[in-house]
């Protein structure tokens, strides 16, 4: 279960190098493909909110349950992926004016982006360096079986980088090389 979690963080850093690309293109006022941004932010809300997040979470209220954890700790990584869901929803938002030709200051789409990629990478690197070397650490096998027969997705499913590639998401792979 941790090499699913730890292969989708490598395929959302891509995703964010892609989108730190494009917000130096903004911060420069060079031409940036809005809808490629938009169909980026809409998998990482989509993909995190129905499996990736889920996954965490599942893990994480197992080992909160049976592991003596500082509460401080036990409540942030619930906040933070709540943070970042309603990051990608104004994101979103504002994406989506931009491409219906609203107008949307520079300002405040650099803004925003960078916020959405700063928090994402924050998050990505608090849960490698400091959550799930603590999991593994602490949990056994059994727990592992425990956990696994509780969980029910293929991370061959991923709509983006799995077996096959969803209909919304194909130009998005192809812009990608995938």
């Amino acid at each position: 279960m941790l090499s699913i979690i730890h292969n989708d963080h490598k395929n959302i850093a891509k995703l964010l190098n892609v989108l730190t690309d494009k917000l130096a293109r903004i911060k420069l006022e060079e031409g940036v493909d809005y809808r490629l941004v938009r169909d980026i932010v809409n998998y990482l809300q989509t993909y995190s909110g129905k499996f990736h997040h889920p996954l965490e979470d599942s893990i994480y209220e197992y080992y909160l349950k049976y592991r003596v954890v500082d509460d401080s700790v036990a409540n942030r990584l619930a906040q933070e992926h709540h943070n970042l869901e309603q990051i990608s929803s104004e994101l979103k938002e504002m994406i989506d004016s931009i491409l219906l030709d609203a107008i949307v200051s520079r300002d405040d789409i650099i803004e925003k982006l960078d916020q959405f990629v700063s928090l994402q990478k924050a998050h990505l690197n608090y849960e490698e360096g400091e959550i799930l070397p603590a999991i593994k650490a602490s949990l056994t096998a059994d727990d592992w079986r425990q956990l696994e027969q509780n969980w029910h997705h293929d991370p061959q499913d991923d709509p983006l980088f799995g077996r096959s590639v969803a209909d919304q998401y194909k130009s998005l792979a192809k812009r990608l090389g995938l």
